[in-house]
């Protein structure tokens, strides 16, 4: 089995613990069955890649490593390095990886290319899957194991966030990177007061922000004025234009996105809670 399709079969895992609503299409993949119940919804959940066992022996994880089911069944992961997805069906607590989706291949070296390959040789086949609380564990035929815990999503409201893309006419893309590979340190944390406040990649700033619904409305930005080299100042302007009037946000798991009417936006990552 490739690394890819290892991944691929981690993913569909998840999905085991919770089934697909009855009568939504798949894509035209087997619709995941819904014969395994539990309390825990795992549709729409990030799940942590905890620890991987193989032949009796622990792998390191990477940190980012992750996966989430969507509600037709589709599963997607990351790995530390390459993204990978695939479409499962379930009887009872059996998994059976479906189809393949397009991913990611990229080479990686230290831990993330062993666990890849880890996963790769321990997942084939059928798999069991269990619940318990908010974990999830996965055992192969061949008894090797992994251990899954659901993330809690960040909440608006006094999280860092660590601006990490810009979005321009529904187009993302990474921000950019000075001469010594270093990109901004772009930041935000909404507070309770109905502020947020941060730095735009070169000055600290402050504002109003008034959440209502799915929209958060930003009054005059109030910033400090020391110049800086570029590209600092070039994603101080693109976030100006973000941080302007009212605008639509989405937190999903542990990522925000704020959009503009005009198509102007702006990706983070969840940090440390905010001070």
């Amino acid at each position: 089995m490739t690394t890819v399709t290892a991944l691929t079969t981690l993913t569909l895992l998840a999905l085991a613990g919770c089934g697909t609503e009855s009568g939504r299409e798949s894509d035209g993949a087997a619709e995941a069955g819904s014969a395994v119940r539990t309390d825990l919804p795992l549709t729409d959940v990030r799940w942590s890649i905890e620890s991987l066992s193989v032949d009796g022996k622990k792998v390191a994880v990477p940190a980012e490593a992750s996966l989430e089911i969507d509600a037709k069944g589709k599963v997607s992961a990351q790995t530390g390095c390459n993204g990978v997805g695939a479409m499962v069906t379930i009887d009872g607590d059996t998994i059976t990886v479906g189809e393949r989706l397009p991913s990611t291949q990229m080479g990686c070296p230290g831990v993330p290319g062993t666990f890849e390959k880890a996963l790769g040789g321990a997942i084939d086949g059928k798999i069991k899957a269990k619940v318990d609380d908010k974990k999830l564990t996965l055992t192969t035929a061949g008894g090797d194991s992994i251990a899954l815990a659901a993330e809690k999503p960040a909440p608006l409201v006094g999280t860092g966030w660590a601006v990490d893309g810009l979005i321009s006419d529904k187009t993302a893309r990474s921000l950019p990177k000075d001469k010594k590979g270093e990109t901004p340190k772009a930041t935000l944390t909404f507070a309770k007061d109905g502020t947020v406040s941060g730095n735009l990649g070169c000055n600290g700033f402050s504002a109003s922000a008034k959440v209502a619904g799915s929209t958060i409305t930003f009054g005059p930005v109030k910033a400090t004025r020391k110049l800086c080299p570029e590209p600092g100042m070039s994603v101080e302007r693109e976030l100006m234009k973000v941080l302007k009037g009212q605008v639509t946000y989405e937190v999903h798991h542990r990522e925000l996105t704020l959009r503009t009417a005009g198509g102007e936006g702006l990706s983070a990552g969840a940090g440390a809670p905010g001070k």
